[in-house]
């Protein structure tokens, strides 16, 4: 039986098809890939802006940020208004600031342009908890373990496609091609969302404020919350750092090739849907404490990459395997906290998650002009040291279950 608070439809309560779980995944990695796109072309957007490379790594950071707002500001609606209008919205505005991005002239306006266009994709962040409603609960974590694939495969073809297209038509086409695409998944999402019944009404000061409180009042929230933050801050570090060790000897890689190297995190597809499947299991203390010590070590594998190929594939692999671990998670325990306000725990989550990929993107801007890659390293590997000493803090904590203050959150245990 579904929680009493649980906000669905009854039209959508029977089942949630495996069709709609494709669709939903593939348009969550088609959004979510707007973010990325950018990676392996910094080093060409700061020819073409005639910068330098902290100031073109600045780029991913406004991203972030506007990440990090829309996930404050508007994902929490979607514990108010109708997700699939919600959704549709987003897609087109998010197509409309791509267009922006693709015909600005200057450095500034691209990155006004990359903030909103963070801001506005967030609409993947509204269908996975969408997605763990409609699931049956003994399915939730297999379901977001889904969802999240097609999140990952959108961030890895991201970096792929973007350098291919921009080898083929320079690199401002991607964002003419993704604005096109947006528009298609708007009209698409529109039609296949599934309706929901009215919810009550909540004031959007307080749905936002009621957002920020869960990080007070939700301890296993807080836990997850830091260990969000500090992976993607690790992430971001390599990701942003990239394009430019392959574009400089002694690789000196077209982008093109830079793209590919997106490819390389594909075990943590594979990863994804193992997580998904511990989480349902009740395992999610084991793997974090892995994959966070795995994560931590890739950053090892990846200095010895400064170069070789070899060890600079294997350790993108390594990184993506314990960065999935991590995030699914994490989802999977937070969408247990407090199931009739899944979009605001899911805010406050990714809100701290993509604050951690700020920190993580600007400081290996300013690492890598000052020490280099074996300073990306020393970087990622200290955001990785903070993730482990939080896994295994909360590996050693008694076990407890997840509580809430408000009287109709349900109990869920963190293991």
């Amino acid at each position: 039986m579904r929680p009493a608070g649980s906000a669905q439809s009854e039209s959508a309560t029977p089942q949630l098809s495996n069709r709609l779980v494709t669709l939903m995944a593939v348009a969550t990695g088609a959004i979510v890939a707007n973010l990325y796109y950018s990676q392996p072309l910094l080093h060409q957007i700061a020819t073409s802006f005639h910068v330098g490379s902290a100031a073109s790594a600045l780029v991913v950071t406004c991203t972030q940020v506007g990440y990090a707002a829309g996930l404050l500001f508007v994902v929490p609606l979607g514990d108010l208004r109708p997700r699939r209008s919600l959704t549709a919205a987003m897609f087109v505005l998010t197509a409309g600031f791509l267009v922006v991005a693709a015909v600005s002239p200057t450095l500034w306006l691209f990155e006004i342009a990359a903030v909103a266009i963070g801001c506005t994709s967030v609409a993947g962040q509204i269908m996975i908890p969408f997605a763990a409603d409609l699931a049956d609960p003994g399915r939730q974590g297999r379901i977001v373990g889904r969802m999240m694939t097609g999140l990952l495969i959108g961030i890895l073809l991201a970096r792929t496609v973007a350098g291919l297209v921009a080898e083929v038509a320079g690199w401002r086409s991607i964002f003419w091609i993704s604005g096109g695409l947006m528009v298609v998944f708007a009209i698409v999402m529109r039609r296949a969302l599934p309706g929901e019944a009215p919810r009550p009404h909540i004031a959007y000061r307080r749905l936002v404020g009621s957002s920020l409180r869960f990080l007070m009042t939700e301890p296993v929230l807080r836990r997850r919350s830091f260990m969000g933050a500090t992976e993607f801050a690790a992430f971001s570090v390599l990701w942003t750092s990239l394009a430019f060790l392959l574009s400089g000897p002694p690789f000196d890689y077209s982008k093109a090739v830079i793209g590919l190297f997106g490819l390389a995190g594909v075990a943590g597809v594979a990863m994804a849907n193992v997580a998904g499947r511990m989480a349902d299991a009740d395992r999610t203390r084991v793997v974090t404490t892995v994959s966070a010590i795995v994560l931590t070590g890739s950053f090892g594998i990846l200095a010895l990459g400064r170069q070789a190929l070899v060890p600079l594939i294997l350790g993108i692999l390594v990184l993506d395997i314990g960065t999935q671990g991590i995030q699914i998670t994490n989802q999977a325990i937070n969408y247990r906290i407090r199931p009739e306000a899944r979009s605001r725990v899911n805010s406050a989550y990714m809100v701290c998650y993509f604050v951690g990929g700020a920190i993580g993107s600007l400081s290996a801007g300013l690492v890598l002009s000052a020490d280099g890659w074996y300073g990306i390293c020393w970087l990622g590997a200290g955001f990785g040291a903070l993730l482990t000493g939080g896994a295994l803090l909360d590996y050693l904590r008694p076990l407890q279950p997840v509580r809430a203050d408000l009287p109709e959150a349900p109990a869920a245990a963190d293991r």
